[in-house]
């Protein structure tokens, strides 16, 4: 059976220690019926590539000639030369949400991932800059009619960028949990239990799981 060397990674010390995120990346590492022969586990920005857990978990690929595996392509990073350089080091690894991919797939992923992570702050920060040449006072309740129309447009444009992001991250977990032939009620509840919120903060049902498998 192929061997593989397990990376999990949450970026706040937070969720390090409470596993909020950890417990679901294990789910989906454990769906993937791998034969993991070691587990390395970081706190840290995906933002950092100064990551020593990971690179001891590489170092251990190259020891034992297993392959790195993680839950999602973000547990490594969205940034398109950190991916590049893990790919250089010449270690094999797979991604559970798409265990299909190839060295090249994965490049564009995490190509895609850095360019729509930058437009959507870009975007951000344009519509909240028209809104203030418009003379919009962001977070005051005393808004124009008009002003509150064009408020109300662009912050749902914000909203549903944000929830179509969020989806993109909490799909893999939802799918690996489907697998074992949960409902949606009952994935609903895992993902309570594991500490996963909804995009807006909020607890789970199954009408959200279902919204969320939609987007």
């Amino acid at each position: 059976m192929k061997k593989y060397t397990a990376y999990l990674r949450v970026s706040t010390s937070k969720q390090g220690v409470d596993g909020l995120g950890m417990a679901a990346q294990e789910q989906a590492i454990k769906a993937y019926n791998g034969n993991v022969i070691a587990r390395f586990v970081e706190v840290e920005s995906g933002k950092r590539k100064d990551r020593p857990e990971l690179a001891k978990a590489l170092e251990h690929c190259k020891l034992t000639g297993s392959t790195l595996i993680v839950a999602k392509l973000d547990r490594l990073a969205r940034n398109v030369h950190f991916i590049s350089s893990l790919m250089e080091a010449k270690v094999d690894f797979v991604c559970c949400d798409f265990p299909e991919a190839s060295p090249l797939t994965l490049h564009i992923m995490a190509a895609v991932a850095e360019h729509e992570a930058k437009a959507i702050s870009a975007r951000t920060k344009v519509a909240l800059a028209q809104a203030k040449a418009r003379g919009v006072k962001l977070g005051n309740p005393n808004l124009t009619a008009e002003g509150r129309v064009k408020g109300t447009a662009e912050g749902v444009k914000t909203i549903k960028e944000t929830a179509d992001a969020f989806a993109v991250r909490v799909v893999p977990t939802i799918q690996a949990l489907q697998g074992q032939g949960m409902s949606l009620r009952g994935i609903a509840a895992e993902l309570e239990k594991l500490g996963v919120k909804t995009a807006r903060g909020g607890k789970w049902s199954a009408a959200a799981v279902k919204n969320a498998l939609a987007r």
